[in-house]
C-alpha cells in the first residue's frame, strides 16, 4: 500500500448528496445555469451585493440538508487506515461543503474556501457562519458593517493553501483525483506535478476528465460506488 496519499476532490463527489457540480458535458452543471460572472467575483459582490448573497445564502440552505455520501464515509476510512498503518492521506478539495468533515475526515484543505465561513474584506477575519448574510451585518472581529462574505474562492482570486498543496504533491507516492472535470486550474495541474515527483495516478471519475490522458489508472462510475470499492482495494492490499 503507498504510504502516502494524495486525493483531490471535485463537485462529483457530493453530487449525490444533492449538491450539484459546476461543469459537465451535459450543460447541466451550475455554472451552465448561472452566470458566474454576475454571482462568483469580487467585481459582482462590489456591484450587487445583495444578489451575490442571496444565491449563496440558498447554497447554504442546500448545503444545510445535505448529507454525506459513501465515497466521502469511504475516504474518512482510508484516512484513519493509513493513520494506523505509519502512512497519511492527504484530502484536497476544491468543494466548498462540508460533507468530508461530516464523515468523519479529521484534516480537509478547502482550497476554494468553505460555505459555512465567512470572511471580512477588511480585516480578513474568517468565522463559523450557517445563517444567512445580509450586507447590513456586521463584523465581529473589527465591527466594520458591508464588508462581510462568504469565505470562497471567486473567479480572479487566487486559491487558498497552494503552499501546503504543492509540498504535499511532491511527497505523494499516489494521487488520486476523484468527481473532478479535469478543467480547472491550477487543481486540474496537480496531477502532473504528482507524476513529475514520481507518483503514480488514478482517476475516479463518473466520465473522463479533460485531463483523464494523464492517469495511469482509470475508474469510471458514481462516486458512491467507485470511491468506496477503490477503498476497500487498497485496504486490504499487502503493505
Amino acid at each position: 500500500m503507498p504510504r502516502n496519499i494524495f486525493v483531490l476532490t471535485g463537485a462529483g463527489v457530493s453530487a449525490e448528496s444533492g449538491l450539484g457540480t459546476f461543469r459537465d458535458k451535459r450543460g447541466e452543471g451550475l455554472w451552465a445555469r448561472f452566470d458566474p460572472m454576475k454571482l462568483a467575483t469580487p467585481e459582482a459582490f462590489a456591484y450587487d451585493p445583495e444578489t451575490v448573497l442571496a444565491f449563496y445564502d440558498l447554497r447554504r440552505q442546500n448545503l444545510r440538508n445535505a448529507k454525506p455520501n459513501a465515497a466521502h464515509y469511504a475516504l474518512a476510512r482510508l484516512e484513519s487506515g493509513l493513520a494506523t498503518w505509519g502512512g497519511g492521506l492527504t484530502l484536497v478539495t476544491q468543494n466548498i461543503d462540508d460533507l468530508h468533515e461530516r464523515a468523519g475526515s479529521k484534516r480537509v484543505i478547502h482550497m476554494h474556501g468553505e460555505l459555512l465561513k465567512v470572511r471580512c474584506g477588511h480585516c480578513d477575519g474568517v468565522r463559523p457562519w450557517p445563517d444567512d448574510l445580509t450586507p447590513s451585518l456586521a463584523c465581529l472581529d473589527c465591527g466594520r458593517a458591508g464588508v462581510l462574505r462568504p469565505h470562497v474562492v471567486w473567479f480572479g482570486e487566487m486559491p487558498l493553501h497552494m503552499h501546503d498543496i504543492d509540498r504535499a504533491l511532491r511527497q505523494a507516492d499516489l494521487f488520486v483525483a476523484i468527481g473532478t472535470s479535469g478543467a480547472v486550474y491550477p487543481a486540474a495541474g496537480f496531477v502532473a506535478e504528482a507524476r513529475a515527483a514520481g507518483a503514480e495516478t488514478c482517476e475516479i471519475n463518473l466520465e473522463a476528465a479533460d485531463n483523464a490522458s494523464l492517469f495511469d489508472e482509470a475508474r469510471y462510475g458514481p462516486a458512491s460506488e467507485t470511491a468506496p470499492a477503490w477503498v476497500e482495494e487498497l485496504i486490504r492490499a499487502p503493505l
